[in-house]
């Protein structure tokens, strides 16, 4: 057990019995009562977001937590199959694991896997990644007018919004915040 000073952003506390990974942390203190830890943090099995006061006087669980980086390989019918390239291990992960992350999963790709207590929980995804675009549509000719888009298809399944002057077999870069084009690669 560790005191409720030691949480910082980033940790992952045991809180009702689910790991929670803390998103924000403020120390308050009111005249003569005792300091609380005002904490901001998301349920990693459920993504609810929780905000709870925690008393120093009180103690919390930090769970030993890793980020381990694994290639993408493939999907079957067991799951979504991850290469550790140290140790060339498979390993699968659950659909609803990785159900916020399945259109950015690229072949050959290196995503950081946050394990807790050595169990994987979460994918975490780069700020953009590059995916090639396997069907769009052929600009018009004259349609100039600023800022015009057309839908493309990537690799993933995944459609996107891009400029008329994409075409099939591109490389672009999209923005896995808003799933937005951003730029060619």
């Amino acid at each position: 057990m560790a005191s409720p000073t030691d949480v910082r952003k980033g940790k992952v506390l045991n809180y009702q019995g689910n790991p929670h990974l803390v998103l924000d942390v403020q120390h308050r203190t009111q005249g003569r009562q005792a300091g609380f830890m005002q904490v901001t943090m998301r349920n990693l099995n459920t993504g609810a977001s929780t905000n709870t006061k925690i008393r120093t006087t009180d103690s919390v669980e930090i769970m030993h937590t890793d980020m381990i980086k694994l290639e993408f390989s493939y999907i079957d019918a067991d799951g979504y199959h991850f290469m550790d390239p140290e140790t060339f291990e498979d390993v699968i992960l659950d659909e609803n694991l990785v159900e916020d992350a399945k259109d950015f999963l690229v072949e050959t790709q290196a995503y950081s896997v946050l394990h807790v207590d050595d169990k994987p929980i979460s994918i975490d995804l780069p700020a953009s990644l590059e995916m090639k675009v396997i069907e769009s549509a052929e600009g018009v000719k004259g349609d100039t007018a600023s800022n015009v888009q057309k839908p493309a298809t990537l690799e993933t399944g995944l459609t996107v919004q891009v400029p008329l002057f994409i075409k099939e077999g591109e490389v672009i870069k999209v923005n896995t915040a808003d799933r937005s084009y951003g730029g060619r690669a």
